[in-house]
Formats: C-alpha cells, structure tokens, sequence
C-alpha cells in the first residue's frame, strides 16, 4: 500500500472517531452541546475524505477497516490514557497483516 493512501487511511479514521468521540462527551454529560458542531464538520472531513480514497470500493474500506482498528487504540492510549494489552497490540497485527493481503494480492 503507497504511504500516501496509507497516510490518507489514518486522516480518515481519525476524522471518524473524533466525530464519534465528541457526541460521546456530550451524551456522558463530559462536554456541552457546542461539541456536536465540530463532530459534524469531523463526519464531513471523514466522509469527503473517504471519498478521495483511489478506488472506492468494498476492498478499500475493508483495508481502511484495518488501519481504523490500529488508530482506535492509538486513540485509547493517547486521548483515553489507557495503554493497550499485548493481545491489543496482537490483534492489530493481525488486522493490518489482512488489510495488507487485500490490498497487495495478486488481482486478475
């Protein structure tokens, strides 16, 4: 996979999970309403930017799929300060190794 669709796979999934993660604030009484603006525009960052991916297609975003897990618990380590397992760590091998058979297998 060429870095620049790589790079473009961790923009993507961190304008998700900001969009997601700013309702969450709000809704566990963590941070007022105003924070539903800025998780509205993250949704639209995410899905323009998924958008600008080479080859929208099911095996795109099933090897986004794969990096979105890898940033997820970047995210639970830097923004949440809970540092993953090893079977975290384990698991994201394990999703970045088939998200990597999808994207280079051979295609006919």
């Amino acid at each position: 996979m060429p870095l620049k669709t790589f790079l473009l796979y961790i923009l993507t999934a961190l304008a998700e999970i900001l969009g997601c993660y700013l309702p969450l604030l709000w809704l566990t009484g963590r941070g007022n309403a105003w924070l539903l603006l800025p998780a509205t525009a993250s949704l639209i960052l995410f899905v323009w930017l998924l958008s600008l991916h080479p080859a929208a297609s099911g095996r795109v975003y099933a090897a986004y799929g794969g990096v979105y897990v890898a940033v997820a618990l970047a995210w639970l380590w830097l923004v949440d300060g809970i540092r993953p397992s090893l079977w975290d760590y384990a698991g994201v091998a394990l999703v970045l190794c088939g998200a990597a058979v999808i994207v280079i297998a051979p295609r006919h």
